[in-house]
């Protein structure tokens, strides 16, 4: 079965850090494009910065680009997103998801596969 399972959100305070992962099972993860989206309360979900484990692409949001970098280690099966600088802004619930497929400035879900996604870890930015 294939599964997608995030960790290491958190509490953190403005200007803070955080990493997040998202470990992957039963399927190739080294042909996939993975991406991390967000929701927040009230809001519509938001796709934050995808990768593609085929040739090294990444995308960003425009909200996120530069205090965020996303990485890949085939290894271990694991996507990570590493967060600093961040605002009260980024407060969401982040999932991980594949496959995704990355375009010119964009990046989304792959409509042609059956989706996955993780379960979820909550980040939280205080003021």
């Amino acid at each position: 079965e294939a599964q997608l399972a995030e960790s290491g959100g958190g509490l953190v305070q403005a200007g803070g850090s955080l990493r997040l992962s998202c470990a992957a099972s039963g399927f190739p993860f080294d042909r996939y494009a993975i991406g991390w989206f967000r929701q927040a309360p009230g809001k519509g979900r938001e796709g934050v910065s995808c990768f593609s484990n085929n040739d090294g692409r990444t995308y960003y949001a425009d909200s996120v680009r530069g205090r965020f970098t996303i990485s890949s280690d085939t290894a271990k099966n694991t996507v990570y997103l590493q967060m600093i600088g961040l605002k009260p802004e980024d407060t969401a619930v982040y999932y991980c998801a594949a496959p995704v497929v990355l375009g010119p400035g964009t990046c989304d879900l792959d409509q042609r596969y059956l989706e996955i996604w993780g379960q979820g870890t909550l980040v939280t930015v205080s003021s």
